[in-house]
């Protein structure tokens, strides 16, 4: 996990997402125009949450997240996806 210079605010996070599966489960290796958006990744930032309403995750939490959720964003050369607390579906 990277160390980002990326403060999120309110109840956003940033999640590093997962690298998307290189190979099926019978070895059949995935060309990169048919693999599909990971839904699971690392959170390496956390925002201070709402004032009623605190953050649940933290930094270096493992979480599933909505298909289309987020917003991708680039630092350092790195994609990552800034999204609400909200469109996180669970901690794994």
């Amino acid at each position: 996990m990277a160390k980002v210079n990326i403060k999120p605010l309110a109840d956003r996070v940033l999640v590093e997402p997962a690298e998307a599966e290189e190979k099926t489960a019978s070895g059949i290796i995935i060309p990169d125009t048919a693999k599909e958006k990971p839904q699971k990744g690392l959170i390496v930032a956390v925002g201070n949450g709402k004032k009623d309403e605190p953050l649940t995750v933290k930094v270096g939490d493992s979480v599933l997240y909505g298909k289309y959720s987020g917003t991708e964003i680039n630092v350092d050369g790195k994609d990552y996806l800034m999204m609400r607390e909200s469109d996180i579906l669970a901690i794994i």
